[in-house]
């Protein structure tokens, strides 16, 4: 699988970065069990700017503190309640971005990602898509959670993302990104990037 991405790769740009990530598997040791995916979709966000973020204009929470560390961390919060997102801080200390994984397709330990989704393997419905093709989907099947929360990706044998395989433009799509109708002028930025053809991503 190559290399673990080290912290170079993290401090940039969340736009940059967000590119960069598609082709690149995230690990995860759960349960004794190695599971691994490669990131085929993701969102990039600006903490200056950037409307849709929950950090545009500084705003410094408890949920969002981790935004404002270095890059190379990862982000993870509730949405509905219930569903886990998980995101990777981009830049320096204080400058706050980071990049929400959304898809991803499964490599390793599939079987144990199906248990994780519906209970057990048989219920896959024989859509094995559906597993990972959204950001609530990825982090339940990969037992990703907010007892993660502020995890370095750099040094982590939890979690953490490795080389896979580079992406080049010709083979990338950038659009909105998903689900920001709030956002004023910022639900127009083309900041949602995905690999083309690929069967994994949440939505074309």
């Amino acid at each position: 699988m190559g290399g673990r991405l080290e912290r170079d790769f993290y401090m940039k740009d969340p736009v940059e970065v967000a590119k960069k990530l598609l082709g690149k598997i995230i690990v995860r040791k759960h349960g004794g069990t190695t599971l691994s995916a490669m990131i085929v979709e993701c969102e990039a966000y600006r903490g200056s700017g950037d409307k849709a973020a929950h950090f545009n204009g500084n705003k410094i929470t408890d949920r969002t503190k981790v935004v404002y560390e270095k890059g190379g961390l990862a982000y993870i919060y509730l949405i509905y309640g219930m569903y886990s997102c998980f995101n990777i801080v981009t830049g320096g200390e204080g400058e706050a971005g980071a990049v929400l994984i959304r898809a991803a397709e499964p490599i390793e330990g599939i079987e144990q990602m199906c248990i994780n989704r519906f209970g057990n393997y048989e219920n896959r419905h024989g859509n094995i898509k559906n597993i990972t093709n959204g950001p609530g989907k990825l982090c339940m099947a990969m037992g990703i959670d907010r007892s993660l929360y502020g995890e370095d990706l750099c040094t982590s044998r939890k979690l953490y993302i490795v080389q896979g395989k580079d992406i080049e433009n010709d083979d990338m799509v950038s659009s909105k990104r998903v689900n920001i109708d709030y956002a004023q002028e910022a639900k127009d930025f083309h900041f949602r990037f995905y690999i083309k053809g690929n069967s994994f991503i949440s939505k074309k």
